[in-house]
């Protein structure tokens, strides 16, 4: 949306700049889903939909974030995948996919066929149903687990953790 008339304003007409009072609806949960968790994040004005929540008026995106250090963990499809935090800590899943981004990732002595669709996955919450909380916590990384979102591609699971002491919030 837009809530001052200065930011992305150069060679804007003034009619585009005007309401000032004016944000999409769902917009932080959006780039919460796409983001968290991950350690780069890309975000496009095609993800927030087709609303416009101000007619006529020039929009950008205004973010504010915290990098914080989460443990990844890749593990290959038809294994089990093992969390694990120190004594007095319990897990805190902060995103799970299950697919394929890049051709070379679990890749030793699978045929190319299996490894050139990388533009195949999905975020998944059984991870964080089953695992947060608690101190361990292994999950089979499966099509039979978490679906097939992509047939005759090798994949694996990625997940964003950190480990926290139970009481703290």
């Amino acid at each position: 949306g837009r809530t001052d008339a200065e930011t992305c304003s150069e060679g804007r007409p003034a009619e585009q700049l005007k309401n000032t009072q004016c944000s999409q609806d769902g917009a932080l949960k959006v780039v919460k889903s796409r983001c968290d968790g991950q350690k780069v994040c890309e975000i496009n004005a095609v993800l927030f939909g087709t609303s416009d929540p101000c007619y006529g008026i020039y929009k950008y995106v205004d973010t504010t974030y915290a990098c914080f250090p989460a443990i990844h963990s890749v593990t290959c499809g038809d294994s089990l995948a093992n969390l694990q935090c120190d004594e007095g800590q319990v897990l805190l899943i902060h995103r799970a996919d299950y697919g394929r981004h890049d051709a070379t990732t679990c890749s030793f002595n699978r045929p190319a066929s299996q490894l050139q669709n990388v533009q195949c996955s999905k975020q998944i919450n059984k991870v964080a149903e089953s695992c947060n909380g608690k101190s361990s916590c292994t999950v089979k990384v499966s099509d039979s687990v978490f679906g097939d979102p992509c047939y005759g591609t090798y994949k694996y699971l990625e997940v964003a953790y950190s480990c926290h002491f139970a009481d703290e919030s």
